[in-house]
């Protein structure tokens, strides 16, 4: 609904953007955490919340790689319009990069402190 919501207020090209988190992550992080429930199961240890930590564990990766891919796709629009699309993609990879390197090592310095 909210991606309906989105494509009629700013075009279906931004709407768009927001359909496959809803269909995708959820289902990712359930099946994520029932393997590692019944991976434990079999190993003789029923009760354990390492299921659970697995599927956290993946919604934080989820939460850094979307800002890298926030940052692409910021220069992928703002430089489309100006820009051969060669240039436009390659700017747009160094910046996701970037990002991405950053926002792990970021987690990973203030796991680190804590």
């Amino acid at each position: 609904m909210i991606a309906g919501v989105l494509a009629q207020r700013y075009g279906p090209a931004f709407g768009g953007l927001f359909l496959a988190f809803p269909a995708i992550f959820p289902a990712s992080a359930t099946l994520i955490e029932k393997h590692e429930r019944e991976r434990k199961k079999r190993a003789g240890i029923p009760k354990t919340i390492r299921g659970l930590q697995a599927a956290a564990l993946d919604a934080r990766g989820v939460t850094m790689g979307s800002i890298g891919l926030i940052g692409f796709a910021l220069v992928v629009w703002r430089l489309v319009p100006i820009c051969n699309s060669a240039f436009t993609l390659f700017g747009a990879l160094v910046v996701w990069l970037v990002l991405s390197v950053l926002t792990w090592r970021l987690r990973r310095s203030v796991t680190v402190k804590n």
